[in-house]
């Protein structure tokens, strides 16, 4: 699916998401200012989505994402530390947020990657899109302030630090 980039104020959250109350609309606004304010330095504010996800695809291999954050971090060696945060749609049709911290994998094994830690929270009756983007934000936010180093990450979930080779 092609996606488009800009600035969050780029985003056409009528087109994505058509039945978002405009006071949601505005709160997802407000929420986005504050990861973006926290990002790291070398990092430019963009935003990506998908308008051909405004509408849920049904089921299909990989996740449907209809609007997301992503920040890396690039470290010396090839290492890399990622942070995000997704909007999109779950196999069961339900929209849902996830914001997770990604980390490479210096593993005998190459697993390519892990996620060391993550949220997914699914809209419904009792959570609206807006404060489940709201919650994912915040935790989003919270793990930008925590070391960039993704050694620190690693050794939180008792992963092998990077390899010096």
């Amino acid at each position: 699916m092609l996606m488009s980039r800009g600035t969050f104020d780029d985003v056409p959250l009528a087109t994505l998401f058509p039945q978002l109350p405009p006071a949601d609309m505005e709160a997802m606004r407000v929420v986005a200012d504050a990861v973006d304010a926290a990002r790291v330095k070398e990092d430019v504010p963009q935003w990506e989505w998908a308008p051909g996800h405004a509408v849920c695809p049904g089921p299909r291999p990989g996740v449907a994402v209809v609007l997301m954050a992503d920040v890396i971090v690039h470290a010396d060696g090839g290492d890399q530390l990622e942070f995000w945060l997704q909007v999109f749609w779950t196999d069961e049709g339900q929209i849902a947020v996830n914001a997770a911290v990604n980390v490479a994998c210096w593993c005998e094994t190459d697993h390519a990657t892990h996620d060391i830690d993550e949220l997914t929270l699914v809209v419904d009756e009792a959570r609206s899109l807006a404060q489940a983007f709201a919650a994912g934000s915040e935790r989003l936010v919270g793990w930008l302030v925590d070391p960039h180093d993704a050694d620190y990450w690693r050794n939180r979930a008792a992963l092998p630090p990077r390899w010096t080779r």
